[in-house]
């Protein structure tokens, strides 16, 4: 069962939670969603709010449900998930049902945010604004490379609306 933390009470690391542990992005509603495992993102604050920034190229099937829905959450797992997380980040919402192959229970949580029994840290966020990764507005030009098919990610800013924490 989650129960909702502050901000102020965290003790999260992200460059280990996000870039070496990932989490998942979820987009859509109980009716119709669409998850995938992220290695890429931030948090922080703007326009004097608490943001989760996410990337997702347009190619991605979780990309049509961020364009569509208003809200996402990224859920973080303990360790012992790494292997769903894998499967999530490698296998497409189109041709798959993600959370049956790798036993993920959704879940829908404040006001009809996709997310997991499983997880536990869960941020629900409320899209504030969409950016498209333009190369031309690269000053290092070695990012790039990071692109060798030219589909560069759009950049979400979502306002953390909810944090919920597993209760122990």
């Amino acid at each position: 069962m989650f129960i909702e933390v502050d901000s102020s009470s965290l003790e999260l690391n992200p460059f280990t939670a996000i870039g070496s542990d990932n989490f998942l992005i979820t987009a859509g509603n109980d009716d119709n969603w669409n998850t995938m495992t992220a290695a890429w993102g931030f948090l922080g604050v703007m326009w004097r709010k608490p943001v989760f920034g996410i990337v997702v190229r347009d190619s991605r099937y979780t990309y049509e449900f961020l364009e569509k829905h208003s809200q996402f959450t990224c859920s973080f797992f303990p360790p012992d998930f790494q292997e769903a997380l894998q499967y999530c980040g490698t296998h497409s919402g189109r041709d798959t049902d993600k959370a049956k192959v790798t036993g993920l229970t959704p879940v829908v949580v404040h006001d009809n945010y996709v997310s997991f029994n499983q997880a536990n840290m869960v941020y629900c966020c409320t899209k504030a604004s969409k950016t498209i990764i333009d190369p031309a507005d690269f000053i290092d030009p070695s990012i790039d490379t990071h692109y060798p098919k030219k589909d560069y990610h759009r950049l979400y800013l979502g306002y953390i609306e909810h944090i919920l924490v597993q209760e122990e």
